[in-house]
C-alpha cells in the first residue's frame, strides 16, 4: 500500500484529502506544518505528498525546497494545493520542485488520478 503525507494547517482540508485518497486504497498520515512534514518525512517512506503553500511554522513551498535536499526524498513526487491562485504562485511552487500545482478545492477524481500517476 503506497503511503501519503497530507501537510495542511487545515484539520478539515487535511480530512477532506485523506477521506478522498483513503478511498482510493491509499495509507495517508497527516502533518499540520512544513517542519512536521519534514520530521515524518525522516522516519517514513512517503510515496507522495500533498502541500498546502500557507502554513504556520514552515510554508509549503520551504517544505518542499528542504524536501528536495534530501538523497531519500529529492524525486518523490509532491502535489501543492492551495488557494493561492496567482501564476507566480504557481511558477514559485514548481521553483520550489512541485511536480503539480492544484488551487483549492481539488475535484476527489482529479487528486485520485494525479495520485495515481505520480505513485506509479
Amino acid at each position: 500500500m503506497k503511503n501519503v503525507l497530507v501537510v495542511d494547517d487545515s484539520k478539515t482540508v487535511r480530512s477532506y484529502h485523506k477521506e478522498i485518497l483513503s478511498s482510493a486504497g491509499y495509507k495517508v498520515e497527516e502533518a499540520e506544518n512544513g517542519m512536521e512534514a519534514v520530521e515524518k518525512s525522516i522516519d517514513v517512506d512517503f510515496s507522495l505528498f500533498l502541500v498546502d503553500v500557507n502554513m504556520p511554522i514552515m510554508d509549503g513551498y520551504s517544505f518542499v525546497e528542504e524536501l528536495r535536499k534530501s538523497d531519500k526524498n529529492r524525486l518523490t513526487p509532491v502535489i501543492m494545493i492551495s488557494t493561492e491562485a496567482e501564476d507566480m504562485d504557481k511558477n514559485r511552487a514548481y521553483e520550489a520542485g512541485s511536480n503539480i500545482y492544484y488551487i483549492k478545492p481539488v475535484k476527489p477524481d482529479i487528486l485520485i488520478s494525479s495520485a495515481k500517476i505520480l505513485t506509479i
